[in-house]
């Protein structure tokens, strides 16, 4: 193979998909070809993000083919030469180099050759840096010339070029033994310090001049006799050569081929059924107090920050509102917005609302619900633990703020999960959860990975991935990729229809509630506390706050008798005809405002009232009295005198006070697909990119418009079918890979028509390979006109 993508271009469809799954960033947006995907596998960004996918060994193993392997050598290194200069078994070395071949970070049939950005993201391979040569040629050749002639005893002999000296330099220090121990012990304790890495240290005016005859310090005797090289006025190097011979010649001090064990954190695991009942119950937990919360923001949102996020006073009221801390307020937060079920509206004086979305994930049952929030929690890249902490210039990071972002923190909470997901039965202890990860991703670590297993570990624990420490086995299901919807719904609460009404007032649910009973319940009682059962008490203000919303008396005492397990208590009935006796008694209107009621004496009992006084109020006529305060404030004032108003349309008709659950529009969404980063693409978007990539390259060889022939729409007007057929027609052809001709209205209204394979239809849209731009895109449903399946094989 000449080039790096003439052998992507030779790989088969199996190797173009292990590259894709392993590297899905490469898929944002899918390339035009093979080239353009070789270019940008090869970027500095892309190379980046496969190395801090290595673990440890193979990481090492790379290294070692780096330093083994120089620019310059025709022949790189191969199997066993790196298994022997790492004393590592030759059957782990193979596999590291499969693992690198499949990331694309080596290529080649034969012998290993490093990929394209590999060596400029490397810059010092095993704690080593650059050989003689090459760190010595920033040299002058006078520089040059006079450490030759320290280090021969004589001068060169006739004119010497930079590159002889510098190869007569390599041969002088290809043995620095007898140098080393000219220069001293404290030279020698000075490149102890640069032994195993970085090899570059800090000094001050280093290039200045010195000769082995007047070298005073350790570092001038270093560099007189070349085992420091001077990169600038500031940084010295340890030459490669050096380095390897003070370390004996190993490459690496210590580089295990295994990860490090997993010490149990208790002797015994806990029973399985334990451990499932717990998280099961956390997971339950989640989803009620999301709801709880969304619901609350549906109709009193709070505002959103002028530097974005949410304020410290709106989630301690959250926190209060939930009674839960307020780390698991922001968790919960966090979750609700990375799963789409929340968003901001508006630039200025926005305010955080429930989206569209929350509505459909209300209409799932506990265990769907559930799935969508652990989806949300393990792709966000929002550190929750972060809320209420201060950032480097001593400023608050606000929950839902920008300032939550951290670039591994996704990377880090699958890693946790999946380490956990390995150790099997029984809770592991955090420290050797950390080795593990360390072994894992060596190239991102530090106190801030530490941070991040350690919220990871207690989040999954509030979110219900773990009990007692342990992974669920519907957790385990859903980081495989599997369905995790049947194993959690055996072990959660059965949806109750029935609630036991007492005679003080209060309502016991002894389980969840279905959701339409759940609401009416929530409008018409308080909770008075929640747990196994949750607790509701029927207040004159909450069984107004029921009427206000247009429920009737009868309304009320209707649903209860349906759903109560027990015959309605007398003072419930009372209560209820009692409110709604004086329930609209009193009517508000606008003049700014009025007050009419049919009864005077009550008009007279207001103006009677001190506490009217603030109210500005004068009569109109014996049962009409006028004010000029706002409708709103009129009635908040004649409710605090313990009466029960309610507002007044100009016609007469009865006003709903209550606010309607209020949503926020949904973000805009692109037609061609651009995949966010992710540790993980599925099978199915992978094969479309795959085909795509296949059709750019045969675009790019024969030209697009012969490409494209065999994918040309079939003759006639598009196909027009009703929605709802259209759905099950391209969510069938989805299962079985089948192909489909659509017609599609663009965003101007033009009718055209399309061969696509659809991957999935989802949140209103379908996304898939389309044939006839060689692409995969994105199409919304409601810009289908309709769908005819095709029987045709595509394949050329």
């Amino acid at each position: 193979m000449e080039t790096f993508a003439d052998w992507l271009r030779a790989q088969d469809d199996d190797g173009l998909r292990a590259l894709l799954a392993a590297r899905p960033e490469l898929l944002a947006p899918v390339p035009a070809d093979l080239t353009a995907l070789a270019a940008r596998a090869t970027t500095p960004a892309a190379v980046s993000r496969a190395l801090d996918r290595l673990d440890r060994f193979t990481l090492a193993v790379l290294e070692a083919l780096l330093v083994l392997s120089a620019p310059a050598d025709p022949e790189p290194a191969g199997g066993e030469s790196l298994a022997a200069a790492m004393d590592a078994p030759p059957d782990r070395v193979d596999d590291a180099l499969g693992t690198l071949r499949r990331y694309g970070l080596v290529w080649g049939d034969g012998a290993p050759a490093v990929a394209p950005g590999v060596r400029q993201s490397l810059p010092h391979p095993a704690g080593l840096g650059p050989p003689v040569r090459e760190v010595f040629a920033g040299y002058s050749r006078e520089r040059l010339t006079d450490l030759v002639t320290d280090l021969d005893g004589e001068a060169p002999r006739g004119f010497a070029d930079s590159a002889r000296l510098l190869q007569r330099l390599a041969e002088l220090l290809s043995d620095p033994a007898p140098l080393i121990d000219d220069a001293g012990p404290e030279a020698r304790t000075a490149l102890d310090h640069l032994i195993w890495g970085p090899p570059v240290g800090r000094v001050s005016d280093a290039r200045r001049p010195v000769r082995i005859d007047t070298a005073a310090t350790p570092i001038e005797r270093l560099l007189a006799r070349g085992l420091l090289a001077a990169e600038d006025d500031r940084t010295v190097t340890l030459p490669r050569e050096v380095a390897l011979h003070l370390r004996g010649g190993r490459l690496f001090r210590d580089v295990p081929a295994d990860p490090p064990p997993l010490t149990p954190a208790q002797r015994e695991p806990r029973p399985e059924d334990v451990v499932v009942r717990a998280a099961a119950g956390e997971a339950f937990n989640a989803v009620r107090l999301i709801e709880e919360l969304l619901e609350r923001w549906g109709l009193d949102p709070p505002p959103v920050l002028r530097s974005g996020g949410l304020a410290v006073r709106d989630l301690r009221a959250a926190a209060t509102l939930l009674d839960v801390p307020e780390w698991k307020a922001a968790l919960l937060t966090e979750v609700a917005y990375a799963a789409g079920l929340l968003t901001r509206t508006g630039d200025l004086d926005g305010e955080w609302l429930p989206t569209p979305a929350y509505d459909l994930w209300l209409m799932r049952d506990a265990a769907g619900r559930w799935t969508e929030l652990a989806h949300g929690w393990l792709k966000s890249g929002r550190a929750a633990g972060l809320a209420g902490e201060r950032d480097d210039r001593d400023r608050l990071i606000n929950a839902l703020s920008e300032a939550m972002v951290r670039g591994g923190a996704s990377t880090t909470r699958r890693a946790t999960l999946d380490v956990l997901a390995d150790a099997g039965r029984g809770a592991v202890t955090e420290d050797a959860l950390r080795d593990r990860i360390a072994w894992l991703r060596p190239r991102r670590g530090g106190p801030n990975r530490d941070r991040l297993i350690g919220w990871t570990l207690r989040e999954a624990a509030a979110l219900g991935f773990t009990g007692f420490g342990e992974l669920a086995p519907f957790a385990r299901d859903l980081l495989n990729g599997a369905d995790p919807e049947p194993a959690l719904e055996k072990h959660l609460p059965a949806p109750v229809e029935e609630i036991l009404i007492q005679a003080d007032l209060t309502a016991i649910a002894p389980g969840p509630l279905v959701p339409e009973l759940a609401r009416e319940i929530a409008l018409a009682a308080d909770v008075e506390s929640t747990g196994g059962a949750t607790v509701y008490r029927f207040t004159p203000e909450s069984i107004r706050r029921a009427l206000d919303a247009g429920r009737t008396a009868a309304d009320l005492t209707g649903l209860l008798t349906r759903h109560s397990a027990t015959p309605l208590p007398q003072p419930l009935t009372y209560l209820i005809d009692d409110v709604a006796r004086r329930h609209g008694q009193l009517r508000v209107g606008a003049l700014a405002s009025y007050v009419r009621t049919d009864s005077s004496s009550t008009l007279d009992e207001i103006l009677a009232d001190r506490r009217s006084d603030a109210l500005r109020l004068h009569r109109l006529a014996p049962t009409v009295l006028a004010s000029t305060l706002q409708r709103a404030d009129l009635l908040d004032g004649l409710r605090a005198m313990g009466l029960a108003p309610v507002a007044e349309s100009p016609g007469g008709g009865v006003i709903v006070t209550r606010p309607d659950a209020q949503r926020a529009d949904p973000p805009p969404t692109a037609e061609i697909v651009r995949l966010r980063p992710a540790e993980r693409t599925d099978a199915s978007m992978i094969d479309a990119a795959v085909r795509a990539l296949r059709a750019g390259d045969e675009a790019a060889r024969h030209g697009a418009a012969q490409a494209r022939l065999r994918a040309d729409a079939p003759p006639g007007e598009p196909p027009r079918s009703p929605a709802m057929a259209t759905i099950e027609r391209l969510r069938s052809a989805a299962d079985r890979g089948g192909r489909v001709w659509i017609g599609y209205l663009d965003q101007q209204g033009q009718a055209s028509s399309r061969i696509v394979q659809p991957v999935r239809v989802e949140g209103g849209f379908l996304t898939g390979y389309d044939a006839t731009r060689a692409a995969v895109h994105r199409f919304a449903l409601h810009r289908i006109t309709g769908v005819s399946e095709l029987t045709d094989d595509p394949t050329p």
